[in-house]
């Protein structure tokens, strides 16, 4: 194969510091999954035992692929599809590699579109909560009040487009202008506020069981299922396999260290994801609640917790700031990966992709707006085993999550793992030659067989 750089071209903005860079990548990873998934996906999974597959699939699977998204990306100094192309291309592969980059890019454009929809609700609450306080300290009340929002296609819509909105205008202003500047704001902001929400939690008495619930092993709890769900978590969280982080890196310039970068990006994606934890568990044993109450955790449970504390309406504000902070942040990456494409490869101006796409995102949104309420009895999949009850909204989720993603990383894993030298990871990543080899050995095989027994073992169970 052939051996040396691969010219940039085409990216001609770049992060202005290393730490604008370390920000905005970990904004892309701090999303929903880290404050909203995270949080029910451990109490419906037991626990301590999720948390350890949890942070298992992290070292063996998602810091690989990210540190092999950041050299091809640093290296193809393009969009995700002409990155990965110009990097296959240049070590003697075939081009068409490109297609992970295609895959990418329809990820995330499909998972936009039903994840500013969520983005929206967390806008809802936070404006409702300051506008008429929590509404009521009954189970009733609180169950209503969600109920109340998903039966309002119009309300909903009204969000989910002022949440995509917000996430575009960040976006037309560039790298510099606009990522990286909000991030920089962003992120200090959400890890001020869930460190004042888990403080404020902790208050409420339920930090031992907390502490017990998230840390004590449980050898019962160990099986196939934890094991699945805390992979798949780790993919929705992290973003691999969506080559998100491809693009990203493609805006670093040489002097940034790649390596403390991905480090940095995992080590506070899961340090948030379990500060999340002592946020939202201690109100929840406090008060007799269900720690596995799904998704309706963060909109049902917190606030009737919430509503029987002192200042709790004020807290429950700084929440769902919270939440909106994380999926904006996260947003705003999703919709630069499929902008970069339409800029490098089109020729479009920032502005016009970006208004284009959130429109897009914006329109197909919508379909998953119904699917709470006038099209809630449409089971488009429903022919097939598994999706019986499976709305347009469940089938979007699971389809992405538990199909794309791990397609999308299983792919580059196999193209940085067996068609990529090993000369690539020791000039970009700063590796040795050994700890290249280790990488290698990674991506060859611990990563691909996490992955295939992630999606298939559903189907042998």
């Amino acid at each position: 194969m052939a051996d040396g750089p691969v010219a940039v071209g085409g990216m001609r903005e770049t992060w202005s510091s290393r730490s604008g860079f370390v920000l905005a990548a970990v904004g892309s990873a701090v999303g929903l999954g880290s404050i909203w998934k995270f949080p029910y996906e451990v109490g419906s999974n037991g626990g301590s035992a999720f948390v350890l597959f949890y942070l298992a699939g992290l070292g063996l699977v998602v810091i690989p692929l990210l540190l092999a998204e950041f050299a091809v990306g640093r290296r193809g100094g393009q969009d995700a599809v002409g990155g990965i192309a110009a990097v296959a291309g240049a070590f003697g592969a075939n081009r068409r590699w490109s297609w992970i980059g295609g895959l990418g890019v329809i990820t995330g454009v499909l998972i936009l579109s039903f994840y500013s929809v969520i983005g929206g609700w967390t806008l809802a609450y936070a404006v409702e909560t300051a506008l008429g306080g929590l509404g009521g300290a009954s189970p009733g009340a609180a169950q209503a009040r969600f109920d109340a929002l998903l039966a309002a296609p119009l309300r909903m819509s009204l969000f989910h487009g002022l949440f995509m909105a917000i996430a575009a205008a960040i976006v037309a202003r560039g790298i510099g202008g606009g990522i990286e500047t909000a991030c920089k704001v962003l992120m200090p902001a959400l890890v001020v506020l869930l460190t004042g929400l888990a403080l404020y939690a902790s208050s409420a008495g339920g930090f031992l069981a907390t502490l017990e619930f998230l840390f004590r092993l449980d050898l019962q709890r160990i099986g196939a299922r934890a094991a699945i769900e805390a992979l798949g978590l780790g993919f929705f969280s992290i973003g691999v396999g969506m080559a998100l982080m491809v693009t990203y890196a493609a805006y670093a310039d040489a002097s940034m260290d790649l390596r403390r970068a991905a480090i940095a990006t995992v080590l506070a994606d899961t340090a948030i994801s379990l500060l999340a934890g002592f946020a939202v568990f201690p109100l929840v044993f406090a008060h007799g609640l269900d720690p596995a109450g799904g998704p309706g955790l963060v909109f049902v449970t917190l606030p009737l917790a919430f509503a029987r504390m002192p200042l709790g309406t004020l807290a429950a504000l700084a929440f769902f700031l919270l939440l909106f902070v994380a999926a904006l942040a996260s947003a705003i990456s999703m919709l630069e990966l499929a902008a970069a494409l339409l800029i490098r490869r089109f020729g479009w101006g920032r502005t016009w992709a970006t208004l284009v796409l959130a429109l897009g995102c914006f329109a197909g949104g919508i379909a998953t707006v119904l699917s709470f309420n006038l099209w809630a009895h449409w089971h488009p999949l429903g022919l097939l085993r598994g999706f019986a009850e499976a709305t347009w909204f469940d089938v979007l989720d699971r389809v992405t999550s538990d199909l794309l993603l791990p397609a999308g990383g299983f792919a580059f894993a196999v193209l940085a793992g067996w068609v990529l030298p090993l000369s690539l990871f020791e000039s970009e990543l700063g590796l040795s030659a050994r700890g290249a080899r280790w990488l290698r050995g990674l991506l060859r095989w611990a990563a691909p067989a996490a992955i295939l027994a992630a999606v298939f073992s559903p189907w042998l169970a």
